[in-house]
């Protein structure tokens, strides 16, 4: 169990978590304050791209000579790092989104895990290509897109907008499933950049 804390602490998952904590409670009261609720598509993903950035600092070490030289298989590793990370994130928001008593649905439930699982591979993704501490660009490039592109029921349009889509929708629910796993398998094989 030792090396599972120092492979914690190697990652910053510590701070991660807190951070994840803090944001989703942050934008919780928010939601309160200016009467939406937890469950707004809007918001939600501000917290998953938030939960995701913050768990992207983890997806690269300390010195990245010396993970490559370990003697260890880093492939399963990497690949269960994401996955967990984006576990978590979901988690986190579905917590949150219950503190008022109320229940999450199946369908925000669906929305939450579509995301996170997408937001996860793109900051696979960012790890991959642009290393560890750029690997929150791609989260919030896409979610900044997302925001910004008027909703329309065209196919290119949906592939863009799929974070704030309802859980329903076949072209969001492939679009976040395409990046979590090719994201994943990117970063499990190729590892962060230098």
């Amino acid at each position: 169990m030792r090396w599972l804390t120092l492979y914690a602490r190697s990652r910053q998952a510590p701070a991660s978590l807190c951070v994840v904590l803090a944001g989703a409670l942050v934008v919780w009261a928010l939601a309160r304050i200016g009467g939406g609720g937890p469950q707004d598509p809007r918001l939600s993903a501000i917290v998953l791209t938030a939960g995701a950035t913050a768990v992207s600092v983890g997806l690269g070490g300390q010195e990245p000579a010396l993970d490559r030289a370990a003697a260890i298989r880093w492939m399963p590793r990497r690949a269960a790092h994401v996955l967990l990370g984006g576990v978590l994130v979901a988690a986190v928001l579905v917590a949150v989104g219950t503190l008022d008593g109320q229940r999450a649905d199946a369908d925000f439930a669906a929305f939450v895990v579509r995301d996170s699982a997408g937001l996860m591979g793109l900051a696979a993704f960012g790890a991959a290509g642009l290393g560890a501490q750029y690997a929150w660009i791609p989260p919030f490039a896409w979610l900044s897109f997302s925001f910004v592109l008027p909703p329309s029921p065209d196919g290119a349009t949906q592939l863009l907008t799929w974070l704030l889509l309802p859980p329903d929708t076949a072209a969001a629910t492939w679009t976040a499933l395409a990046l979590a796993v090719s994201g994943t398998a990117v970063y499990a094989v190729a590892g962060p950049r230098r």
